[in-house]
């Protein structure tokens, strides 16, 4: 009797569980010119991002009918949709959310302790977006460059494939750059390293600084 209880309990609630929704951006699609077009953004945003969504909502419902079914070769085989489209669906509500139009603040890091941290790691802004840039051209393929916070609570520049997250590495994701072609090739077309270099004038290190004092805060608990 308890064991059905539970299992009802399960079936009810993977029954209601919420689908994702594409995020509204805090700015229009022109914001962010002439770094990155009008263009750009609202294909990136309406069409790609939008998809991810779409993936993880059809790999989630997949998931559901398998478990509740209890067929485990399903539930393993759902298993790389589910990391490629949710992926895809948090490294770009992070990455939305990371960037700015100039005229808004874009690409001004203030004082703040992720600036301290910055400084005594990478020696400046500057010498930590060259890093991350050459990081980032170095992807074979396509995948993201990312600063993050490592387990050890520094800060730390590393690269993900495809969509994977930086958080399936144990780090906490501060700042992401998209190093996929439909990112940048409309305005870039091959010459990818000047979008790197450019999009660092759109970075909202607000957001940024506050993703480190949070994940500073978590490792401190």
């Amino acid at each position: 009797m308890f064991v059905r209880a539970l299992t009802s309990a399960r079936r009810a609630t993977l029954a209601v569980r919420a689908k994702h929704t594409l995020p509204d951006l805090d700015y229009p699609y022109n914001a962010l010119e002439p770094v990155i077009s009008s263009q750009i953004m609202k294909l990136h945003h309406t069409k790609h991002h939008a998809t991810y969504v779409a993936g993880l909502n059809a790999a989630e419902e997949k998931l559901k009918a398998a478990q509740l079914s209890n067929d485990v070769q399903a539930q393993v085989a759902i298993q790389p949709l589910l990391r490629f489209h949710g992926g895809g669906h948090v490294n770009h509500t992070i990455f939305w959310k990371n960037l700015i139009g100039e005229s808004q603040g874009g690409g001004q890091l203030h004082d703040s302790a992720l600036k301290n941290a910055i400084d005594k790691q990478f020696g400046g802004k500057d010498k930590l977006s060259s890093h991350m840039n050459n990081m980032a051209a170095g992807i074979q393929g396509s995948g993201w460059a990312w600063l993050t916070l490592n387990q050890k609570g520094e800060l730390d520049v590393i690269t993900t494939a495809n969509q994977d997250m930086a958080a399936s590495v144990g780090h906490v994701p501060l700042l992401g750059i998209d190093a996929w072609e439909h990112a940048f090739y409309l305005d870039y077309m091959n010459v990818k390293m000047d979008y790197f270099k450019n999009i660092w004038r759109v970075v909202n290190w607000k957001d940024v600084a506050r993703r480190y004092d949070e994940g500073v805060a978590q490792q401190a608990k």
